[in-house]
């Protein structure tokens, strides 16, 4: 099973193919298209990892463990503004 970042590069990559398939040499829109659909799905299971490990549960836990935090932000490319510390 894909995690969140995992399915967010996987949707980058094949939406890089998409666009390849359906402006590129050689246009093939329906590949393209296929392609943009399998992209969407991705995307979307990104978004329910991130919003879903982000919740708080019950009001009182703080949602995302400091190793999912991290591996968003390398994911993103997001620089911490404190450098990454953690109160660990």
């Amino acid at each position: 099973m894909a995690t969140g970042p995992e399915h967010y590069r996987e949707a980058e990559r094949l939406l890089k193919q998409a666009y390849h398939y359906t402006y590129g040499d050689g246009a093939d829109p329906v590949t393209g298209n296929a392609l943009a659909s399998a992209a969407i799905g991705h995307a979307l299971l990104a978004h329910v990892a991130v919003t879903a490990t982000s919740a708080p549960v019950d009001g009182c836990e703080p949602g995302m463990s400091t190793d999912v935090w991290r591996d968003w932000t390398r994911t993103l490319a997001v620089q911490p503004a404190d450098g990454g510390a953690t109160d660990e």
